[in-house]
């Protein structure tokens, strides 16, 4: 039953929002920040009423460390796309994502992502690649908090996957914070389950402490960098679901 609702009303609902899209569109003319506000305030919600038919229960651990004071990097390991709709609800100030650019075939949602202020890379040139970072170092000086998953694809394995760290460079160059958050159990909303279901699940979301690698030197930032991954996996080891 809840493949029969969330999936048919996932599309219709972006279908009937196209008017909103346009309204975004404007508003992002006038006030680029404003626009990224009014379509996560719209977009949350409507997240939100799609988690609430799924079933899914969402335990937040460390929200706390969530700085309040202005946009943030948030870097975590990718199970599926319900990663994208849960850390979005979560945000406590608009947050856009940094996608593969094969999103932008995707009608109408890549109309939304653009809304949120989605950055779209292309892994495959590495100078395309520049330019994305370089966009999302824009957004976030403009005040848009941003995600990463730096495996790059989804991944179901209990490892991780190797980290790029290209994306780093965002926080750095904007000097903002790097939130490290660790999810577990999302996958098991649709993409892990046989005849790609969806089930009601619990699923955890935590979030280490706030580092701001434009404060550390050299050497400090080459190790924060490379501890990521290893501090998910210690995050991910107090995840009982």
């Amino acid at each position: 039953m809840r493949i029969i609702y969330v999936l048919p009303l996932a599309i219709l609902g972006i279908l009937l929002s196209l008017p909103f899209h346009v309204a975004f569109k404007a508003a992002r003319k006038k006030d680029e920040y404003k626009g990224w506000f009014k379509a996560w305030r719209y977009v949350r919600k409507y997240f939100k009423f799609l988690l609430f038919l799924a079933g899914t229960k969402v335990e937040v651990r460390g929200q706390e460390n969530i700085p309040d004071d202005g946009p943030v990097l948030f870097v975590g390991n990718h199970q599926s796309y319900f990663d994208i709709i849960i850390t979005q609800t979560l945000s406590k100030t608009p947050m856009g994502f940094i996608a593969k650019k094969e999103f932008l075939k995707y009608p109408f949602l890549n109309l939304f992502m653009t809304d949120i202020g989605c950055v779209f890379l292309d892994r495959s040139n590495p100078k395309e690649g520049l330019k994305s970072i370089n966009e999302g170092i824009d957004h976030m000086k403009k005040g848009l908090s941003i995600g990463l998953f730096p495996e790059g694809t989804r991944n179901h394995s209990p490892e991780l996957l190797p980290f790029k760290e290209g994306g780093y460079r965002i926080a750095e160059k904007s000097k903002r914070p790097i939130v490290v958050m660790a999810l577990s159990g999302v996958d098991g909303i649709f993409e892990a389950n046989k005849h790609m279901m969806i089930k009601k699940r619990h699923v955890i979301v935590e979030y280490d402490k706030p580092v701001n690698p434009s404060e550390l030197t050299a050497d400090e930032k080459k190790a924060f960098y490379a501890s990521i991954p290893e501090r998910i996996m210690e995050l991910k080891k107090d995840h009982v679901l």
